[in-house]
Formats: C-alpha cells, sequence, structure tokens
C-alpha cells in the first residue's frame, strides 16, 4: 500500500492565493490561541539512560492521571506516534481497523503507513450522536476498533451502554478497542451515561490515548502515552516495549518534567473550558428559529459541526465564506457521509470567534 500526495482542493488553492486577512476558526493550535499555559522550565538531562516505556517517574504521573497502574503506561511523542504502534503491534499487512465516519481526517493516512485498511463505521445524528455497534463491518481481518471520545468533530462522548455492547463485539470478535481520549477534559455539561476511560475496565484488551497536547496545551513537548487495562493488556505492553525500544522517541527532559507539567494544566484548561462556553453560547445566540441551517451540538471537544443548506456544496460554501473573510471546514473534511456541514473550532478568541460567527452566519442566510 502506497501513499502518495494528497490531492489539491480549490479551498487550498484560494486560501494560498488570499493576500488578505480572515477569521480562522479552523484552529486547533492551542499554542496560537493566547491561553494560559504552564511556565514550567524543563530540567537538563545531562545522561542518557533511556527506559522503553519511559522513565518512571513520568510513567506514574501519567498513570495517575489516566487511572491506571504504572505498568500499564507506556509513552510516545504523540498520539499519531501512539497509533502507529498500536498498529505494528495488532496487525499485519493488510489487516482490518474500524473506524468512525465522520472523524479524525488522518486515520487514513495513519492506517495506509503501517499497510493497514482504514474500514469505516457510521456515527448516527438523531438530536445526539451515537455509534451504532451493529453497523460495524467485523471480517475476520478486523484487529482493532476505533473510537474517539469526544469525537473530532462530532464532540459525542462514548457512553456506557456503547461501551458495553461495543466490549461484547470485540471480544467475539478477538480485536481490541483503541480508544483517542485527548479531548475528555473539555466536556460541555455532564451526562452521567459516559464511560470512563477505556484502559480502566477490564472485559476487554483496550487502549487509551492522550497527551500534553490537548491536556495541557503543549504541543511542543512531544508527550503522549498509552494506557492499556483488560485481558492480554501485560502481554501487550510487552510487544509494545519492543517496539517503543527500536525507536526511543520522547526525550528526557520532557520526561523529567512531566510531573509537574500534568500537574500546572489547571489554569490552561480552565481558561479553555471557559472560552468553549463562551464562543458555543456566542454561536447558539446568532441563530434565528427560521434559519436555513443549525448547530449539531457537540458534548465537548474544541469544535462545533453547523449542518447547513444543500443549496450549494460544501466546498462552494467553505469557498464563499472566504470571500468573506471567514475560514471554516468543509464537512468533508472529516469524511461525513452525507448531507451538507461545516465544522468549526470553538477555540479562537472570543471576540475573533464572535466576528467570525456573525459573517457565517449572515452568509449562510443568503
Amino acid at each position: 500500500m502506497r501513499v502518495g500526495k494528497p490531492p489539491e482542493n480549490a479551498l487550498a488553492r484560494a486560501l494560498s492565493a488570499r493576500s488578505t486577512p480572515y477569521v480562522d476558526l479552523t484552529l486547533s493550535n492551542p499554542t496560537a490561541a493566547g491561553l494560559p499555559v504552564a511556565s514550567v522550565a524543563l530540567p537538563p538531562a545531562p545522561s542518557y539512560e533511556p527506559d522503553p516505556r519511559g522513565l518512571p517517574a513520568a510513567r506514574a504521573a501519567v498513570a495517575q492521571y489516566q487511572g491506571v497502574p504504572p505498568d500499564r503506561v507506556l509513552l510516545a511523542a504523540s498520539t499519531s506516534e501512539a497509533y502507529a504502534w498500536l498498529f505494528k503491534l495488532l496487525c499485519a499487512a493488510e489487516d482490518e481497523v474500524l473506524v468512525p465516519e465522520p472523524s479524525y481526517p488522518l486515520f487514513e493516512y495513519l492506517t495506509a503507513l503501517e499497510c493497514v485498511r482504514a474500514v469505516p463505521y457510521p456515527l448516527r445524528w438523531d438530536g445526539e450522536w451515537h455509534l451504532d455497534v451493529g453497523a460495524l463491518a467485523f471480517s475476520t481481518r478486523t484487529r482493532a476498533v476505533l473510537v474517539v471520545s469526544p469525537g473530532n468533530p462530532t464532540g459525542a462522548y462514548l457512553k456506557q451502554a456503547e461501551r458495553t455492547a461495543l466490549s461484547a463485539a470485540c471480544r467475539r470478535h478477538g480485536c481490541a478497542l483503541i480508544c483517542d481520549e485527548v479531548f475528555a477534559d473539555y466536556p460541555a455539561f455532564e451526562d452521567p451515561r459516559r464511560a470512563r476511560s477505556a484502559a480502566t475496565y477490564d472485559d476487554v484488551m483496550a487502549f487509551s490515548l492522550s497527551g500534553l497536547s490537548k491536556v495541557a496545551g503543549l504541543p511542543q513537548h512531544k508527550l503522549a502515552w498509552i494506557a492499556a487495562g483488560g485481558p492480554g493488556a501485560d502481554e501487550a505492553m510487552a510487544g509494545l516495549e519492543l517496539i517503543a525500544d527500536t525507536y526511543l522517541s520522547v526525550n528526557t527532559p520532557v520526561q523529567l518534567g512531566a510531573a509537574r507539567l500534568l500537574a500546572s494544566r489547571g489554569a490552561f484548561q480552565d481558561a479553555v473550558r471557559k472560552r468553549l462556553a463562551t464562543n458555543r453560547a456566542a454561536l447558539a445566540a446568532l441563530r434565528r428559529p427560521e434559519d436555513p441551517w443549525d448547530v449539531l451540538r457537540s458534548e465537548g471537544g474544541w469544535s462545533e459541526v453547523l449542518s447547513i443548506p444543500r443549496t450549494r456544496t460544501e466546498e462552494e460554501w467553505a469557498l464563499l465564506l472566504l470571500e468573506n473573510g471567514v475560514l471554516a471546514h468543509p464537512g468533508y473534511f472529516f469524511d461525513f457521509p452525507s448531507g451538507a456541514h461545516l465544522v468549526v473550532s470553538l477555540l479562537p478568541e472570543p471576540g475573533a470567534f464572535a466576528r467570525g460567527a456573525e459573517i457565517l452566519t449572515r452568509v449562510l442566510r443568503s
């Protein structure tokens, strides 16, 4: 399986040709959002004594955050690298992993780079998003089911009933559950139906992924992790240790500072939650009852999905918005299988977000 150059789209061409300012409602980089982050200086590392799973103190700090024993934690440089290591562990060439649709646009590339097939399964909307376990296309080559909780961009958390059904299906088909939980600390509201972190259950082999990028607003420090749980987790950790020992990608200073970085995440997370709530409210206030667009309410995360008129294609709407000074993602970037959607980030500074959202609603009314 080869990975070629991604095709260029009309929105990318229009964006590269644009010379005037615009409001970026696709912002996902926390370091560009004017948010407070920890001013923890990383300690020097005069000696190099690598541990394939990660230095014990760093794993202990992650384990406390994640709610699992330290021997069930393995450090990586990013969640993308964590996915790659899990695919190496679980899959042979041409094996399959089931991935949600709509969802994170990099799954196609992350799987292809490991010679693994990504088989989509649908997320359904009926006032909230649902994972329909009966719609998962298991085969004899399925090795894992990927879940993002809360989803990117849907913002849907995995519910306890969904997780129980998914766990039973994974056991029947002899495959693992991989749960991306990078946005888990940012719920829009409380909901007792939500499942805990996947690695804290003991009924199926499961892996929880997260990292400092979203947990503490520190993507530049390049520290993520895999937490393992369920039957076979110890054997899986041994296999992951061998894979990680081949790369030894996580730098020593960030491991030495991991406990303090995690302990100081509060100010960043509080600021993010306040901003998300402010921008959600601003967007909701702009919608009139007669408007031809609607918000598909997210349960958490940093994005909001809009259902928009089909009088234009998603790309045509995105191009028209850019002409008017706003950049938003067309839904096809996230593999929405049907309908017409835009995806906007809730991370921009509230003043900029309000200006962009006002332009967006005015254009959609046109």
